[in-house]
């Protein structure tokens, strides 16, 4: 079964060409079933390879499709290696990933554009599913521009709405600069290790560099920078809150549960690279631990609803960064798992609402939803307390984990990651409280069938019991060393258990009851400032228009008849003059050619004496 690894991506990229070529002389359900059967093929082959390497012990496995490209030292094969890391990302992109499409069927049922819809989601998954099955950076590196391009394409699917389009450009541009450092990082490696294989590379960087190093150093840095890019990490995190402009399946898909989380994929994989710089290592705790906090301030300001979303997105990734930067790569990659199954759940939640509430998106529009959209009610509380990390949820455990393993490495960083905790209760309770609970609103709702209901409490389910669902991933990255576990009335304990539950009643106290010091504070001018600033994400944007938007465009002012085409202008006039010329001797007259030819003749002759 594990042979067949290789039709994973194969499946959807069909149902992608199928749709692309005859999509639009397709019938809806014909599209539906297309769309959704080749992720749910993929669903269930990845069950069937998962449960055949569960039972044979565990052992990593390559599977070769064929050769890519050989020149000289250079051998690039299709190749896919199935180990517990691979599997687990296999089992998130495919499982989330086919419970998304299957609510997507309803959600976009009265979409123009159905099958070109359909078309660019299984492209995408086709493209994820070869990033995380690679055996090679090369490979790898061909799936993460893949899910660029369909993160694109996906984005400014609404292309009619101009904003739609400028939010798509503004995410393919930024990732695109942490894609320029991931290749030069990928050129580095291999002009120096003279491979690109994974499990080679790594073992070669640690029996030829010493850590710390400049190359690996360096590597690991440029590497870090695709990360960055990808999960939407500081300082490239600006372009993930856009990307909302896209439909909310998408938002679900590609910037929750897959897409962002490949640059914690990358770290991971890469993880023997990342231990020889130890100084990058702690860099990706520093940013996890000021992204996270950057984040959650972000989030208490916002009023749309998938704006939220999206800033608890990269609060979480930066919770995984974090973990990364301490060492503990499990604890990562178990954040990972259930943070694919809750963040799911809210976004298509929060789709519900939208979908049902006449395309609102402001919290402060809803109000009272609780008994008019029950399913979507229950489906917020399980992700938001999921999210905050209450306990009897996954989100806990994974975050728990989390906390510890910091708090072993930095006292400094645990305090941080605990007030985020704080700030993710605050923030998520908040959503849920005026949305839900709120005055309500008279307007009526439309209801939502089977296809968006299905999906929701599927993952409800997976919300509160997603952990037992975590698969083993001792073979593949180094043992720590083994802590005594604090016990469950221990300060640290107590600390961490007691920090969501801080934000949860602060939440419930400005919003529920009658908080009069808080309104108080909310009207005070230097409080309204500070919380534009963070609405703003933090002046990032203007930042940057500052920094690099305005410099160079008043370069290209300047520069508008441009200077170096000019010399390759002179070149061809040139041309143009000496053909002008030679076409000036070519009269058609015999006698002038024969005239020139035995002057010629006698030149050459005299030429060859006088020498």
């Amino acid at each position: 079964m594990i042979e067949q690894l290789y039709l994973l991506p194969l499946f959807p990229l069909l149902g992608f060409l199928f749709l692309a070529l005859a999509g639009g002389r397709l019938a809806r359900p014909v599209i539906a079933w297309t769309g959704c059967g080749s992720v749910g093929v993929c669903a269930l082959l990845s069950a069937l390879i998962g449960a055949a390497y569960l039972r044979g012990g565990m052992e990593p496995c390559r599977v070769a499709a064929g050769s890519w490209l050989a020149v000289d030292d250079l051998s690039l094969p299709f190749g896919f290696y199935l180990d517990a890391l691979s599997l687990t990302m296999l089992l998130v992109v495919t499982g989330v990933g086919w419970l998304i499409h299957l609510y997507s069927s309803g959600f976009m049922a009265d979409d123009a554009d159905y099958a070109r819809f359909f078309a660019y989601m299984n492209l995408f998954v086709s493209a994820m599913l070869l990033l995380v099955l690679a055996d090679n950076l090369a490979l790898l590196y061909m799936g993460w521009e893949g899910v660029g391009l369909s993160s694109y394409l996906l984005i400014g699917f609404w292309y009619q709405n101009p904003d739609n389009g400028h939010a798509a450009r503004k995410a393919f541009v930024m990732t695109r600069v942490g894609d320029t450092a991931l290749l030069l990082g990928l050129l580095l490696l291999f002009t120096r290790l003279h491979t690109l294989d994974i499990p080679a590379l790594q073992a070669l960087a640690a029996e030829h560099w010493r850590p710390g190093s400049l190359l690996p150093v360096a590597a690991s840095a440029l590497l870090l920078g695709g990360a960055v890019g990808k999960s939407a990490q500081l300082p490239l995190q600006s372009w993930l809150p856009d990307a909302m402009a896209g439909p909310t399946p998408v938002s679900a898909l590609i910037h929750a549960a897959t897409m962002v989380t490949a640059g914690i994929y990358l770290i991971a994989r890469m993880h023997g690279l990342f231990v020889l710089a130890p100084q990058v290592q702690f860099a990706v705790a520093l940013i996890g631990a000021t992204t996270l906090l950057l984040a959650g301030f972000s989030a208490l300001a916002q009023t749309d609803i998938k704006r939220i979303l999206a800033y608890s997105t990269i609060s979480q990734i930066g919770y995984m960064f974090l973990a990364l930067g301490v060492g503990a790569w499990s604890a990562a990659i178990f954040h990972l798992l259930t943070h694919a199954f809750f963040k799911a759940l809210l976004f298509l939640a929060a789709g519900a609402v939208i979908f049902c509430f006449h395309h609102e998106h402001d919290i402060f529009r809803m109000g009272g939803l609780r008994r008019k959209l029950p399913v979507a009610f229950w489906s917020f509380v399980v992700g938001c307390a999921a999210l905050a990390g209450l306990p009897f949820t996954a989100g806990f455990y994974s975050k728990h984990q989390i906390l510890l393993a910091v708090f072993a490495v930095s006292p400094v960083l645990w305090a941080a990651a605990c007030f985020g905790a704080a700030l993710t209760g605050f923030y998520s309770f908040r959503l849920l409280f005026v949305a839900f609970f709120g005055p309500e609103n008279r307007e009526t709702v439309t209801g939502m069938d089977w296809r968006m209901r299905t999906p929701l409490l599927l993952l409800c389910l997976l919300a509160l019991g997603g952990a037992l669902l975590r698969i083993p991933l001792a073979s593949v990255f180094p043992l720590l060393p083994a802590k005594p576990e604090p016990g469950v009335f221990d300060p640290l304990n107590l600390v961490s258990l007691l920090a969501p539950f801080a934000g949860v009643l602060l939440a419930a106290w400005r919003y529920l009851g009658a908080a009069q010091a808080a309104q108080a504070l909310a009207a005070k001018p230097w409080f309204k400032g500070l919380r534009q600033f963070w609405l703003d994400g933090w002046g990032f944007d203007r930042l940057y228009d500052r920094l690099w938007l305005r410099p160079f465009q008043f370069i290209a002012e300047i520069n508008k008849n441009d200077v170096i085409d000019r010399e390759y202008a002179a070149i061809a006039r040139l041309c143009m003059r000496l053909h002008a010329m030679l076409g000036a001797s070519q009269t058609g007259k015999v006698r002038r050619y024969a005239a020139v030819m035995g002057f010629g003749a006698a030149a050459i002759i005299a030429i060859g004496l006088l020498s």
